[in-house]
């Protein structure tokens, strides 16, 4: 029944015709393919409004080229000052703005399933908060140059990792503890991060308390670049165990039954994400709420089946970050506003709605 399915799944949401099932009855197939042709045309949906927004976050900023303008400089019609703010300036931001934001969301739909915890996130289980911790460190005590800081928060982040995965082999921690050793973790790092700050001085502070402002236009194209390689693979890697992963929702017991390596499969995924997460905060700062925020509404309108939230997921994150930064350029001018701050400013009120809604 389940290969049925993929193969259902597969011809009707590449507009492949519709497939029957035998045994079945023909409205529970009608209902099925409706479905998911609703869930085709969210992806379109989003997938046009995400180039739609990348258009206008090319076009609009402080030097404002128009539509005609971008064309002609895409195609290498014309040179000058307009073509080198939008391939050195906005590409690059907008390209980080798209990664950071699916790997970050690919990682909070993850973690969320393997833990069983729709409040689990990349900050939940301290990762955030260890890269934090690493880039302080680098930067007050060793002074290091921006590569040394990227450097450090990535180790910070993987420690923090590291930690949590040696606790697991060795106690068997259920995924409730797991989510409070992360708590602990983040209140251990987080200690540290201020004893930092209290020991430095002036100078080091600000660059410190500027670095952990999350930034997506500090970054080139080798960062960019080994962000998006990290979420392509992470990606293909759960998308892979999607059946699986739907396995989790009814709990371990379940899941074993079905012949699944839970403990295996959990730590592999974990440490996956993790990478993903690590890299990103690592080269752009701490940004808040992306990897809580897009696998809640993924999962509201797609519903559970993560061969469909994955995706969407991914596709929601890149979304929600690329709108985030062009809205923090837009109303500052000079395109300085940290988009951690608009984030956090914008997904604690999302959150909480999407809470109201849920309890309704």
């Amino acid at each position: 029944m389940k290969n049925h399915r993929e193969v259902c799944d597969l011809f009707v949401f590449f507009g492949w015709g519709s497939v029957g099932m035998s045994g079945v009855h023909k409205s529970v197939v009608d209902v099925y393919i409706e479905s998911l042709q609703k869930k085709r045309l969210f992806f379109l949906i989003l997938l046009t409004g995400t180039l739609l927004l990348a258009v206008m976050a090319l076009c609009k900023g402080t030097y404002e080229i128009s539509f005609r303008e971008m064309v002609r400089i895409i195609t290498g019609s014309v040179g000058g000052p307009e073509s080198v703010v939008l391939w050195s300036v906005r590409l690059p931001r907008i390209v980080a703005s798209l990664v950071v934001g699916a790997g970050l969301a690919l990682s909070g739909a993850c973690i969320q399933t393997l833990l069983r915890n729709p409040l689990a996130s990349p900050s939940t289980l301290g990762i955030s908060q260890g890269a934090a911790f690493g880039a302080y460190f680098s930067i007050i005590v060793l002074k290091g140059s921006v590569l040394s800081v990227g450097f450090s928060a990535f180790l910070g982040a993987l420690s923090s990792m590291a930690i949590i995965l040696l606790l697991g082999r060795i106690r068997g921690l259920a995924p409730e503890a797991i989510i409070l050793s992360g708590v602990a973790l983040s209140s251990l790092y987080g200690a540290g991060t201020v004893l930092l700050q209290y020991i430095t001085d002036e100078t080091q502070l600000a660059r410190a308390i500027a670095w952990s402002f999350g930034d997506v236009g500090r970054s080139g194209w080798n960062e960019i670049s080994a962000v998006f390689f990290a979420t392509v693979f992470v990606f293909l890697l759960v998308y892979r165990h999607s059946w699986k992963l739907n396995a989790f929702e009814a709990g371990d017991d379940t899941a074993s039954s079905l012949g699944i390596a839970v403990n295996s499969l959990r730590w592999q995924c974990i440490m996956a994400v993790s990478v993903v997460t690590a890299l990103a905060t690592a080269f752009h700062g701490l940004i808040a709420f992306v990897g809580l925020i897009a696998p809640h509404i993924a999962r509201r309108i797609c519903g559970s089946n993560h061969r469909h939230v994955i995706p969407a997921s991914t596709m929601i994150g890149a979304l929600l970050l690329l709108g985030a930064d062009t809205f923090s350029r837009l109303i500052i001018g000079s395109g300085s506003f940290p988009v951690g701050i608009t984030t956090s400013f914008l997904g604690a009120p999302l959150f909480i709605y999407l809470l109201v809604r849920g309890k309704r």
